[in-house]
């Protein structure tokens, strides 16, 4: 289920085995290491989004909360939650869900029984 927000797009798995928290989280984070969210930019409020995704509030504060721990937000009172002024480093942060992204995809493509020339021929032809 995909629903559309100011500034990204939330894709929820429920067959995926990852926690909708977690892909929220992980969401927000990529959207931010990779640009499409800046300091400054405003997410949802826990409320609409809950609405929106059609789950329970509760599971959004959590997301919210972990990352405001982290640093990566910051909520105001009666404003917003807003992307934080101090942001992972974004090329390490970057280069890390790069690779992991690799791994899977590589760990995923052996089980397959995929030669490293195929994998490779594959990766130029996308």
């Amino acid at each position: 289920m995909v629903k559309h927000t100011e500034d990204i797009s939330f894709s929820l798995d429920n067959g995926s085995g990852v926690p909708v928290y977690r892909q929220i989280i992980n969401q927000i984070e990529n959207a931010v290491v990779s640009g499409r969210m800046a300091t400054g930019n405003r997410l949802p409020t826990i409320r609409s989004l809950a609405v929106n995704l059609k789950i329970n509030p509760n599971t959004i504060a959590k997301a919210y909360n972990e990352l405001e721990i982290r640093g990566v937000v910051q909520t105001q009172v009666g404003s917003g939650t807003y992307i934080a002024d101090k942001r992972p480093e974004v090329a390490d942060a970057r280069q890390k869900k790069l690779r992991e992204a690799a791994e899977r995809f590589l760990q995923e493509a052996g089980e397959l029984g995929a030669e490293k020339d195929e994998i490779i021929k594959l990766m130029e032809d996308i």
